[in-house]
């Protein structure tokens, strides 16, 4: 039992850190504000929404093919 409870512990941790590691300074990531960069920002926020509903969609999708494997009826 301690065993899975230390592996979501370190599964959580490696998540959130991953996400805090990966995460982009307002300025850009260049460490200077007003630099002049003027990359285009990538237009994923537009896209949330529907990636969500495409993963909820395919959740429901597998846990209704499991539960139709494990009660044949």
């Amino acid at each position: 039992m301690k065993k899975n409870v230390l592996k979501y512990y370190i599964a959580a941790f490696y998540l959130c850190s991953t996400f805090v590691m990966f995460a982009q300074a307002p300025d850009g990531g260049t460490g200077i504000e007003g630099d002049g960069d003027t990359t285009p920002v990538a237009p994923i926020d537009d896209y949330v929404w529907v990636l969500a509903l495409i993963g909820l969609a395919f959740v429901f999708i597998k846990l209704r093919n499991y539960t139709r494997q494990t009660n044949p009826s």
